[in-house]
């Protein structure tokens, strides 16, 4: 018990030393030794951060995940549900391909798929930000195993009853593989929220800026580059969706590890 104390105090401890922090100013931000709690807390952070830009920052995260996560979500389930439950000529070959780009990098692919944002025009834009993240190979890996779960004679009754492929998705397969599909919303938003890799490359004004590009940008020779009481108040306002999201949706998150996992 005063094991697991002490670590929930580890990994808590930064979380908390970010937000108390982000309501001190500077002078006090960088005290030594540290002020562990704010004495005179200050909403003056927040008020630096809150520009123009920092709403259109918010945004354009809370735009770009919420869509990739939507779309990611729909062909993932759908592709997940074929197969796993659709006998085709190398049905087997295509699993194996989405289960191999799992360990492909992004960077290894970085440059062809620059080129095709390139050629098509869509540098600088929202298309540029969430079509490729859409074929998430672990989203169809993922689906497809809570697929693996539906009964065969369910979908045979369904066909039996004259449903099309596309009304026995809906009402026979959708309900059953509903908490793989809130697994996966939460994974993609997460992981979307958090490319700042893709980000970085496919948008160059302020204007297409997320969140964690613009809380760099604050960092890397802007005007309040070093303070550290308005930097503390950017990552909390980046960390705080990830938080809410967490707590809301935790048991699909164990859903998501265990049945999946396990299913096939």
């Amino acid at each position: 018990m005063i094991i697991l104390l002490g670590l929930t105090i580890f990994f808590i401890f930064p979380f908390y030393w970010i937000a108390s922090g982000s309501f001190k100013l500077q002078d006090v931000a960088i005290t030594i030794p540290p002020e562990w709690w704010p004495t005179s807390p200050t909403l003056e952070n927040y008020e630096k951060l809150f520009n123009p830009y920092t709403l259109r920052w918010f945004f354009n995260s809370v735009f770009i995940s919420g869509m990739t996560t939507i779309l990611v979500c729909s062909t993932a389930a759908l592709a997940g549900y074929a197969l796993a439950k659709k006998n085709f000529p190398g049905v087997q070959i295509i699993f194996m391909m989405f289960v191999a780009a799992m360990a492909l990098p992004k960077q290894v692919i970085l440059i062809p798929l620059l080129n095709l944002i390139t050629e098509f025009n869509l540098m600088n834009t929202y298309y540029a930000l969430i079509l490729p993240a859409v074929g998430w190979p672990f989203g169809v890996f993922l689906m497809r195993q809570f697929s693996q779960g539906i009964p065969t004679e369910l979908l045979e009754s369904a066909r039996i009853d004259g449903c099309g492929e596309f009304k026995t998705f809906t009402n026979i397969a959708l309900p059953i593989i509903k908490p793989g599909i809130g697994a996966l919303a939460i994974f993609t938003f997460i992981a979307s929220w958090n490319d700042y890799f893709s980000q970085l490359i496919f948008s160059n004004t302020p204007d297409m800026a997320t969140l964690p590009l613009g809380l760099a940008a604050l960092a890397q020779g802007q005007e309040f580059s070093n303070d550290y009481g308005l930097l503390m108040a950017g990552a909390s306002l980046a960390s705080l969706p990830m938080i809410i999201v967490f707590i809301c949706f935790q048991n699909y998150f164990t859903q998501g590890v265990t049945l999946g996992a396990v299913k096939g």
